[in-house]
């Protein structure tokens, strides 16, 4: 233990201390802190709300606790439940105004593939023909631990993404621990 400046030797702190690059730790916060964009159209809408305010899913213990209510404040849309043809123009045009970098999960069987309305003529067959979704989770309607699955699934896409710094040609990867 080090008991004033002049015995402190470089790389050799107390155990609490980490040391990281600035690249590293800005992965590791945008992994931990993803903001939801709440597009809940249907039934599990209600499921995503429940995840969102019941103690005992708690996503604050994730840094997701807090469903935004303007695409310019998240990176994260959840597409809850049925995607109409006619609502689809709208969910686009939220997508695009999320801010980079951006994620989607797909929530329930409807988002997903179509549901119970897959050979419907007013039913988007899957949001991934209208926006790129990251995470899919299933379930008709999936339950709250199900889409808590989902945030940790793409927390760890996040972190295994990199971080693309600008100028520079290559992704920087977060190192394995």
């Amino acid at each position: 233990m080090v008991s004033g400046p002049e015995q402190y030797t470089p790389g050799d702190q107390e155990l609490p201390v980490q040391l990281t690059s600035m690249k590293e730790m800005l992965q590791w916060a945008r992994s931990k802190s993803v903001w939801p964009l709440g597009y809940g159209l249907a039934c599990c809408a209600i499921e995503m709300m429940a995840s969102a305010s019941a103690g005992q899913y708690d996503l604050a213990r994730f840094g997701s606790e807090v469903f935004r209510s303007s695409p310019r404040q998240a990176d994260l849309m959840i597409v809850a439940g049925t995607v109409s043809t006619k609502m689809a123009p709208r969910l686009r045009l939220l997508w695009e105004q999320m801010p980079e970098p951006k994620w989607v999960i797909s929530m329930g069987q409807c988002a997903n593939s179509g549901g119970e309305f897959y050979d419907s003529y007013y039913t988007v067959q899957g949001v991934d023909n209208i926006v790129p979704v990251d995470v899919y989770v299933p379930g008709c309607p999936p339950r709250p631990e199900a889409l808590v699955e989902g945030i940790l699934k793409l927390r760890e896409k996040i972190a295994k993404q990199g971080l693309k710094i600008r100028g520079e040609e290559k992704v920087v990867a977060q190192r394995e621990s």
